[in-house]
């Protein structure tokens, strides 16, 4: 007779996981990590606030609004 293993949710979930992070490295991808703003943070729309302000108030603001639509290139995006 055999004997039924238990393993708990957590190591179940590792178990999960780390067979779809293979078939992902199977398929050719690797993780990456990326870090972005907390826009959830006290002061963050404030701080956003200022600086589209300060971008606003640039002279050279419509050349480099222009330069970034010319540098902009969306061919081969899928």
């Amino acid at each position: 007779m055999s004997e039924a293993v238990l393993i708990s949710s957590s190591e179940a979930s590792r178990v999960r996981v780390r067979k779809h992070r293979e078939a992902l490295r199977a398929q050719g991808l690797r993780p990456i990590q990326i870090w972005v703003p907390d826009t959830r943070k006290p002061g963050f729309q404030e701080e956003l606030d200022r600086q589209c302000a300060a971008v606003n108030a640039g002279k050279d603001e419509r050349e480099v609004l222009e330069f970034i639509k010319r540098s902009m290139d969306y061919s081969g995006w899928v």
